[in-house]
């Protein structure tokens, strides 16, 4: 399918103010970009890069006053989620090398302390696919998503003393139970269209079988129309902007996401 997304973020800076946004798709096996815009008002100096997780970033420094960054993308993604039941669990002797960092415990995914949970949860099925998807479906009605109900971000510890959460929250939570089992996770941020609020999404992969699948513990079933930003351990690493020096305020963060045809 064809999606049009939009993301207009505004801030009101009382001093010059350094920034790194992550707010460009690129293309890749699950979406191709046909075209982009990309503006900050007033216009100043923006360099590009390209993170360790193969993220593009944008560096500026912003002046103080009203600042905006305004992106549009025409992208082309995939119809369906591919799901994989049965796909093997990849022995961690033949991952390959970039897998590695995403068995990691990390800042938000502190995985080493659910290993007996993981264990449990994924009891009986076969290692590999089958396991992420039954973490995943546990999450599903262990939790109550409810979007807005925490805007601190809290790393999977603290996600699994709690009843409700976000779809951060999560991620992050079926990362480290992934990871406790051997299984690479990362996180992912992008757009969903159909998101209900509409807003940025994140939702987590898991490395089995010889290549990456989606999973969203916040859909009741995965459909198309993943748009993703960014890649990383966990949220530290795909926040969409980070500033530095004096905090900035956040007047507005609006994002679309527009069916363009089939």
């Amino acid at each position: 399918m064809w999606l049009r997304t939009r993301c207009d973020l505004t801030f009101d800076l009382e001093v010059e103010t350094p920034f790194i946004l992550m707010l460009r798709p690129r293309s890749g096996a699950n979406q191709w970009v046909m075209r982009e815009e990309y503006q900050v008002e007033p216009q100043v100096p923006v360099f590009e890069f390209t993170d360790s997780y193969g993220n593009l970033c944008q560096r500026l420094v912003a002046p103080p006053g009203h600042f905006s960054v305004r992106t549009v993308a025409d992208m082309r993604v995939a119809d369906e989620v591919d799901r994989a039941p049965g796909a093997p669990f990849i022995k961690v002797q033949y991952l390959p090398d970039g897998a590695l960092c995403y068995l990691l415990p990390s800042r938000y995914c502190e995985s080493d302390h659910f290993n007996e949970m993981a264990t449990e949860i994924s009891a009986g099925q076969r290692l590999g696919y089958d396991q992420v998807a039954a973490i995943e479906s546990w999450l599903r009605t262990a939790y109550r998503y409810e979007p807005g109900s925490t805007c601190a971000t809290l790393s999977a510890v603290e996600v699994n003393a709690r009843p409700v959460a976000i779809c951060r929250d999560l991620a992050h939570l079926g990362i480290a139970l992934c990871r406790a089992l051997s299984i690479p996770a990362r996180m992912v941020v992008g757009y969903l269209y159909r998101l209900e609020p509409m807003d940025l999404h994140a939702w987590f992969e898991a490395y089995v079988g010889g290549r990456w699948y989606t999973f969203d513990a916040t859909q009741a079933e995965l459909h198309g129309g993943y748009v993703a930003l960014g890649y990383g351990r966990d949220a530290a690493d795909v926040a969409v902007f980070n500033q530095f020096g004096a905090l900035p305020i956040t007047t507005q963060q609006r994002v679309q996401v527009e069916h363009l045809g089939d």
